[in-house]
């Protein structure tokens, strides 16, 4: 092992945000070491529940199939299903389609779910498999599992990081240009920095509020003996036992998750106890082999105070953590880290001034406080909604009250599980790399998303008629949109670019798509997002707009 290594970027935390930075900066030719406490990635499930808009990012990044692969069979419902035990009755079922019917499905669809890519349900083990994969090909990204961070000191030209394998204890220094603390709730960088979570914890509900036992189980005979049609989700909605459960490999895995009532001790917690809880909430004694067991907390809507100090970033779980409901806490995770990785690269590579790295608390903080403020009202909806005592008597008055809480979940659940407003609708329209022309965006809305090409969004999406996603037109980094029937602008674009240093691909689109972008031209980010949109006239501005979008204003 080397005594000293030097490098860009040092990430601390191997998990879905360290990871997908690491993809960012790899494919932009940016160099990072990655150390994570872990012998590798996970093993147990964690999140279940990749969005859209994740799955966006892993299409830009070329591995979006890869990924709606993994986990569930390709033919598996994503169903999300109430039940008032396993083997009881069904109250409710939202339906959601298959991997392979969602892929069939997105070229249809308009409006809200306008989009390159749907959800996908896979539990987070797999993909940070594939992003690990990735980002081990990629030339300069080194990652080191089963190593911490010690200790960092940061100077005037960058951090000097002391490095210590959890094996053998030897160490060594990374020298880099900047560090991310990636590394979880109890992040040691965070806490080095002073920053504090600021919001809502230990939230007590009669669900999804207060401490929480994980089941991570094989159970071969669970299909086979329930009498229901297969799901996702699989939740248990009675006084005694509270459950959500979810599908890992459509075969025999499950993450199963319970509140631990008044009186459960959770040290005493044992493979035999984890068992009888999955057991009590099937309503049967189903076979089970219990793979891990561990406690967690539930309800919390946490935001750090900061993102940023000086040299040093925070991402992923570092900076935010959520309740789990509308799976939000990862793929705001993944987010962070498209967000970042664009413009650390731009910086290292001396294309923008360190001074635009202060955009990203700006841009990304709102969004974590909106996004745990989701989050938190989805917990409330289900975890104050208790279950009456006849609910499971089979009796006109439990056929009454299982009735009634049909109605309820069934509504919950397309409040929760439909939300391509939260999915598609953060916005970073406070952003000094943002450029305003004088208009608003539509409402910010959970359950409905209005495409909109406001400067500050998510670029539209379209699906042009030989099939392509428009997204599959956008260059890697920046992108200039124009369309058939105006003056074409590659000369002065090709001008500012070069003056600039920046990578700017220039597409034109089908005239018809102009009025999906209310404009002649549009300077889209590497995230995707839309900095600034125009008319033809305003050409000649072009190298000012795109200057001040990489931070050069």
């Amino acid at each position: 092992m080397e005594t000293r290594l030097t490098t860009s970027v040092l990430i601390v935390g191997g998990g879905p945000c360290g990871l997908m930075l690491a993809n960012e900066l790899g494919r932009r030719g940016v160099s990072a070491v990655l150390v994570d406490e872990k012998p590798g990635t996970a093993f147990n499930p964690q999140a279940n529940a990749t969005q859209a808009r994740s799955m966006e990012h892993y299409r830009r990044l070329g591995f979006a199939a890869e990924i709606r692969q993994a986990g569930l069979p390709a033919d598996y419902p994503t169903d999300v299903a109430y039940f008032t035990r396993y083997t009881g009755y069904e109250l409710a079922r939202f339906q959601l389609p298959s991997s392979s019917r969602a892929t069939e499905l997105v070229k249809g669809l308009s409006g809200s779910w306008s989009a390159a890519e749907l959800p996908h349900r896979v539990s987070q083990k797999y993909v940070e498999a594939v992003l690990r994969r990735y980002a081990e090909r990629l030339p300069g990204i080194r990652l080191h599992y089963g190593h911490r961070l010690i200790s960092y000191a940061e100077h005037d030209d960058g951090i000097v990081g002391d490095i210590e394998c959890r094996d053998d204890g030897r160490r060594f220094e990374v020298h880099a240009d900047f560090l991310v603390g990636a590394d979880g709730p109890r992040s040691m960088v965070r806490q080095s920095l002073g920053i504090a979570y600021g919001g809502e914890a230990g939230i007590q509900r009669d669900f999804m509020g207060g401490r929480m036992l994980a089941v991570y189980l094989r159970s071969p005979d669970f299909y086979a003996s329930i009498p229901h049609a297969r799901a996702w989700m699989y939740n248990c909605f009675n006084g005694d036992r509270r459950a959500f459960m979810a599908s890992v490999n459509g075969r025999d895995e499950f993450a199963f998750h319970t509140q631990l009532r008044p009186g459960e001790d959770e040290t005493t917690i044992t493979a035999h106890e984890a068992k009888a809880a999955f057991q009590r909430a099937c309503g049967a004694p189903i076979a089970c082999e219990v793979l891990s067991h561990l406690t967690w907390t539930a309800g919390h809507a946490l935001v750090a105070d900061g993102m940023q100090r000086g040299r040093v970033f925070l991402g992923g779980d570092a900076a935010h953590l959520f309740t789990p409901t509308g799976g939000l806490g990862y793929n705001t995770a993944i987010e962070d880290a498209v967000n970042l990785g664009w413009k650390l690269s731009s910086v290292v590579k001396g294309i923008s001034p360190v001074a635009l790295l202060d955009s990203y608390e700006v841009e990304r903080r709102p969004v974590a406080l909106r996004n745990t403020g989701y989050a938190r009202r989805f917990a409330d909806s289900l975890g104050l909604f208790a279950a009456v005592p006849e609910l499971e008597d089979a009796t006109e008055a439990g056929n009454d009250a299982r009735r009634a809480a049909g109605t309820y979940l069934d509504q919950h659940a397309r409040a929760e599980f439909n939300i391509p407003g939260i999915t598609f609708g953060g916005r970073y329209d406070t952003s000094p790399i943002i450029l305003a022309d004088g208009t608003k965006p539509p409402p910010d809305a959970a359950n409905v998303y209005v495409p909109s090409a406001c400067p500050g969004g998510r670029a539209p999406h379209a699906w042009l008629a030989d099939g392509v996603s428009l997204y599959d037109l956008f260059g890697f980094e920046w992108t200039l949109l124009q369309f058939d029937d105006v003056v074409s602008v590659d000369g002065p674009l090709h001008e500012a670019a070069r003056a600039l240093g920046a990578d700017v691909k220039l597409v034109t689109l089908p005239s018809q798509l102009r009025d999906l972008y209310e404009a002649d031209l549009a300077l889209i980010r590497p995230d995707q997002i839309v900095a600034w949109r125009g008319s033809v006239s305003q050409a000649g501005m072009l190298g000012r707009v795109l200057a001040g979008a990489l931070g050069q204003g």
